[in-house]
């Protein structure tokens, strides 16, 4: 084969070629009919072949001609590629078109849960009052959790059933005093302390109307060279009128906790009967909120404070009991379990 009748072959498969891209319809397609006319059996690639039957001066023309047909076939392939996908965008904008006419579809604005709602409203309310906000972790050691708490080895607090371990020295935290014994360290024992701590808190309890292995608690401490239990008394007055209404009162009965000397259990007046006594708080006219008292000395000294020189009074709220009691809520579970009708009473 000379050069003259290699033109005229590489012509033919060209024409070939053409009306064979005139029935392409897809890329699939375009690729069976680039293998057949570019791939390695195909006619042009095995036309190199006949090189080796050609004179020496004309091989060059004939190499020449060859790779100017694939050139030109793979242009005409590659030209064809790109009108298929135009194609193809073109049927799928007119697929996916938008039709403005319609009316737009109904979009439910979100807000923010009942619980977070309550920890935001109780915390503007302290640091209106100048205190800080302070957070720690949620692992804990058995050291902030219970020895520098004044919880010894024996308490019950420490048993299986209520704390929920890791390992021997780390568990998730049974209460936010953690926090505070890591402010006082951190404070060295040197200047006054007024903060709360909230966050979540775990213990090991069986879930049911009224308990929650998981809940959130806030927990205030005040350490000066002045406090008293009637600045406790005080502070512990504004919350429950904040939270329930300026005519409450509070009442604090004698209690016991390791972390405070003396302790009390702290009242507020039955919403439901204005402290008259009702079913609600079975006749006492009280229902209980939250624990409180004056920090205990052992802890003031293990946390790095002068008991001789520094007094004050901490105190712990279950965020969960006070949106109970405020909205009449009767099982904590509503609060977890994400029902949309119920989150959306509380926008």
């Amino acid at each position: 084969m000379d050069v003259k009748d290699l033109n005229k072959r590489i012509k033919t498969l060209e024409e070939q070629l053409i009306q064979a891209l005139e029935e392409v319809e897809s890329q699939h397609d375009l690729q069976q009919v680039k293998s057949r006319y570019l791939g390695k059996k195909a006619e042009i690639s095995q036309l190199m072949r006949h090189m080796k039957d050609i004179p020496d001066d004309d091989k060059p023309a004939f190499g020449k001609a060859v790779n100017e047909g694939k050139q030109r076939f793979t242009e005409l392939i590659e030209a064809k590629r790109e009108e298929i996908r135009k194609a193809e965008v073109e049927r799928k904008l007119r697929a996916e078109r938008i039709d403005l006419t319609l009316d737009a579809p109904d979009f439910t604005p979100g807000s923010v849960h009942i619980l977070n709602q309550i920890v935001e409203e109780i915390e503007d309310l302290f640091i209106g009052m100048g205190y800080r906000v302070k957070e720690g972790p949620e692992i804990e050691t058995d050291e902030y959790n219970f020895e520098k708490l004044n919880i010894p080895k024996d308490h019950p607090a420490r048993d299986m059933q209520d704390t929920l371990y890791i390992d021997d020295e780390h568990l998730l935290r049974t209460h936010t005093s953690p926090v505070q014994v890591r402010t006082m360290l951190e404070y060295g024992g040197e200047k006054p302390v007024k903060i709360i701590c909230p966050g979540k808190v775990y213990r090991r309890d069986d879930d049911d109307a009224t308990h929650s292995h998981q809940f959130y608690q806030i927990e205030g401490l005040v350490v000066d060279e002045t406090t008293t239990m009637s600045d406790l008394k005080g502070t512990l007055l504004k919350v429950a009128r904040a939270m329930f209404g300026e005519d409450r009162e509070i009442r604090l009965r004698p209690s016991y906790f390791p972390f405070t000397e003396p302790s009390v259990e702290v009242d507020v007046t039955c919403a439901n009967c204005d402290g008259a006594g009702c079913s609600v708080c079975k006749h006492s006219g009280y229902i209980e909120i939250l624990g409180a008292g004056m920090v205990n000395n052992a802890v003031l000294k293990s946390s790095g404070y002068d008991p001789k020189r520094y007094q004050g009074f901490a105190f712990g709220l279950g965020i969960e009991r006070i949106a109970m009691l405020r909205y009449g809520i009767e099982d904590i579970r509503h609060f977890y379990v994400n029902d949309l009708r119920f989150n959306r009473q509380f926008r």
